[in-house]
């Protein structure tokens, strides 16, 4: 796809020889390669599975930051548009299905921890967050948001480089009132409780469908 132009000949050839195989067969070619001009990569991996940049050795053996696109696609920067980044206790686990796709193993969910995102956008350059599974969130009475991080202490102004210092890192949390309401069936920013609406970004995901996701601007 290097030649748009020179695949779109090739594409409207194809396309005719299909249709002439099976005249049944309904073809929107120009609506066909209109989505085909953007793509979406998703990556796999969370930001500090990251070999580079990850909380190693705890991290996988590639690029799975908004990088690794480049890399693994050798597609240049410049052709890189938005960058979504997509924020995912026991409770959390369950009510979420929490568990590794490959594996079956228990994911470890915590609190919504602003200082790891901060850093993660400093990586990815988000264009925005989507906020996904806001309904396990349904049944707390609170809800915890992890604001700065302490060592000795001592605030330090960003995420630790290396595993010794974080594993002194006491989280200092910010507790938000929870809103015991169920938002499943929300499909407009303004069928949100009003607590919950304090704490969402750009996507709001509420179920497991795709049309369970909002968007809010």
């Amino acid at each position: 796809m290097s030649d748009f132009t020179q695949f779109s000949e090739r594409y409207k050839v194809l396309a005719q020889q299909y249709k002439s195989m099976y005249p049944t067969l309904e073809i929107d070619i120009e609506g066909e390669l209109l989505r085909l001009k953007k793509i979406l990569v998703e990556g796999a991996n969370a930001a500090l599975l990251d070999i580079d940049f990850g909380t190693y050795p705890f991290v996988t053996s590639s690029n799975c930051t908004v990088g690794g696109v480049c890399t693994g696609l050798g597609m240049p920067p410049r052709n890189v548009g938005e960058v979504y980044g997509v924020e995912i206790g026991e409770l959390l686990q369950t009510r979420g299905k929490e568990v590794g796709v490959t594996t079956g193993r228990k994911r470890r969910c915590g609190w919504l921890d602003l200082v790891l995102i901060k850093y993660a956008h400093m990586i990815n350059g988000f264009t925005a967050l989507a906020l996904t599974k806001l309904d396990i969130l349904d049944v707390m009475d609170e809800i915890k948001v992890g604001v700065a991080y302490k060592v000795d202490n001592e605030s330090i102004p960003h995420f630790p480089a290396n595993q010794e210092v974080l594993h002194r890192v006491d989280v200092q949390y910010e507790t938000l009132p929870g809103w015991k309401s169920d938002t499943s069936l929300a499909r407009k920013f303004e069928e949100l409780p009003e607590n919950a609406k304090s704490y969402v970004l750009k996507w709001i995901g509420v179920g497991k469908s795709r049309e369970s996701m909002i968007q809010l601007f």
